[in-house]
């Protein structure tokens, strides 16, 4: 983009203010998305999982990938869903192209985590018995 129409501030004072945006962002999520509180409380179930089980180093690799990716993608799709929610109030097929296939991102990721989550806990908990 064209530098002249962007008027940015640079340093410490703007990534203090980005940091504070993201926060804000994060805050309306939690609020607002019944499917961020599920990720929260899976992310506190898997972390609990992993030091109970003292998964191995490249499981915990894979546990917060899947966790951070799976939470990343939620928050696009909140956005995603908000852009759309802005442009029109009214049915548009693109409208509806965009917010579900940035719905079916996260679904994708969340199925890939629980195989994952699967694989990596369930031999553990077959150990206990």
């Amino acid at each position: 983009m064209n530098s002249e129409f962007r008027n940015k501030e640079f340093g410490f004072k703007r990534f203090l203010k980005s940091f504070k945006y993201s926060l804000d962002g994060l805050k309306y999520a939690y609020k607002n998305e019944q499917s961020m509180l599920v990720h929260l409380i899976v992310t506190i179930i898997a972390i609990t999982l992993g030091i109970l089980f003292k998964i191995s180093n490249f499981e915990w690799i894979i546990t917060i990938f899947l966790l951070s990716v799976t939470a990343s993608l939620e928050l696009l799709n909140t956005a995603i869903e908000a852009v759309c929610d802005m442009v029109t109030h009214e049915y548009n097929k693109l409208a509806k192209v965009a917010k579900d296939t940035a719905s079916a991102s996260v679904f994708f990721t969340s199925m890939l985590g629980a195989v994952s989550g699967l694989i990596i806990y369930v031999p553990k908990f077959i150990e206990l018995f």
